[in-house]
């Protein structure tokens, strides 16, 4: 068996940096940021040279969309970081802190309602590296999907978002067709005809925006894109369904600012090794909503952000 002669304290060091030891060995796997799962073919270059260069030439994918490139040993780091450097790279994504975000690929699907691409990377500049200073009681994970599909599962993130195409339905233009095209267009069943004229269940419908379009009278034509909002889901070990905060948000900036307030009340009032799953069940989901929308907790943000909290952290990846 190799002998091992990387210190505990040094390996935790590396491992604040995005490098995690590969079991067993004086190796690390170096943990790239990829912003939101999108990389230009010129740092696909650079990271498979680097792969070649500094590690073992396998280069793996993770479900953070992140990519590692493994056995880096551990007097070589500081060079493998300078050199994915020269394409824009950066390693890190651990710590009890704002995660790198997940993203599906939005508007370049046929599906796609919202350009998760560009929300992401916003909230990627604003809140993985605005706040990657900031400790928080354990990890906070971050998901963005352009429709209901849940691709990315943003249900099961601390922070979920789902874009949404809200259809505004045009009674006085129905002429409740005995074969009705917007029920036959929508993939839930919310939109039936019922007493010769469509009616749609808003309980059931959930905003896909299948139906947009697709009368041949032009009943349902106008239609609000927006973004729907869950808290409070994990996978893992124990895993917690996040719940839709009741209100549909019409405003991107009014989206981000939820984000931030989450944050921002997870720190205050979560408890350190808790995740935000567990804060919310604590307080309650009623509570905590009310909170995220309304805008005390930003009202306090620098008393927030400067408070001596969760010094330890509680994220053991």
């Amino acid at each position: 068996m190799a002998t091992l002669t990387i210190s505990a304290e040094e390996e935790k060091r590396v491992k604040a940096l995005g490098f995690l030891s590969n079991k067993g060995t004086d190796n690390f796997s170096g943990r790239i940021i990829t912003v939101n799962g999108k990389v230009t073919a010129a740092q696909q270059r650079c990271i498979a040279e680097a792969a070649e260069k500094f590690g073992n030439g396998i280069v793996t994918y993770t479900t953070r969309l992140t990519v590692e490139v493994q056995g880096i040993p551990f007097d070589k780091i500081e060079e493998f970081r300078a050199f994915i450097a020269r394409e824009g790279l950066v390693t890190g994504g651990t710590g009890s802190k704002v995660r790198p975000v997940v993203s599906c690929k939005g508007t370049t699907c046929q599906y796609g309602l919202i350009d998760t691409f560009a929300l992401s990377e916003e909230i990627h500049t604003r809140f993985y590296e605005g706040y990657r200073e900031v400790r928080l009681p354990h990890k906070f994970k971050i998901a963005v999907g352009g429709c209901p599909n849940n691709c990315v599962k943003p249900d099961l993130n601390d922070l979920g978002i789902i874009g949404q195409r809200i259809p505004k339905f045009d009674e006085d233009e129905c002429n409740g067709c005995k074969k009705c095209s917007v029920e036959a267009a929508c993939p839930v069943g919310a939109a039936k005809l019922g007493d010769g004229v469509l009616e749609i269940d808003h309980e059931v419908c959930n905003n896909c925006g299948r139906c947009v379009g697709t009368c041949h009278f032009d009943a349902l034509e106008e239609y609000t894109d927006g973004f729907k909002i869950y808290i409070g889901g994990r996978w893992g070990k124990k895993v917690a369904q996040g719940r839709a905060l009741s209100k549909v948000f019409t405003s991107r900036e009014e989206a981000l600012s939820v984000i931030e307030k989450a944050i921002l009340l997870y720190r205050e009032q979560g408890k350190t090794g808790e995740r935000f799953a567990q804060t919310i069940d604590r307080l309650g989901f009623e509570n905590v909503e009310s909170q995220l929308l309304s805008d005390g907790i930003l009202e306090r943000k620098d008393e927030i952000l400067k408070a001596q909290l969760h010094l330890t952290g509680g994220a053991t990846c």
